[in-house]
């Protein structure tokens, strides 16, 4: 039996951002406060994912800053990354 999950709302779309590891943080900040965002995943430059942050309506503000220490982290471990951002809706 082929199960698939039921596709509720929106279908989401992704957009990628090359970013260099000192510019990470302000474009997490600045995608997030776009709003719709879905889920963000961090790549290295042969497309290995580093991190993948599912969000969720309800996280904002202080709930977020344990996620940007460690974005921050990675940020000065790699050069050159790729963010993946999926979104809900436009």
């Amino acid at each position: 039996m082929d199960e698939q999950a039921p596709k509720d709302g929106p279908t989401p779309r992704t957009e990628e951002f090359k970013v260099s590891g000192g510019e990470l943080i302000n474009k997490i900040k600045e995608l997030l406060h776009e709003g719709n965002i879905r889920r963000i995943i961090l790549k290295d430059e042969q497309g290995k994912t580093f991190m993948e942050i599912p969000l969720t309506v309800g996280i904002v503000g202080v709930a977020l800053l344990p996620v940007l220490a460690a974005i921050g982290t990675i940020a000065a471990l790699v050069s050159n990354l790729t963010i993946v951002v999926e979104k809900v809706g436009d």
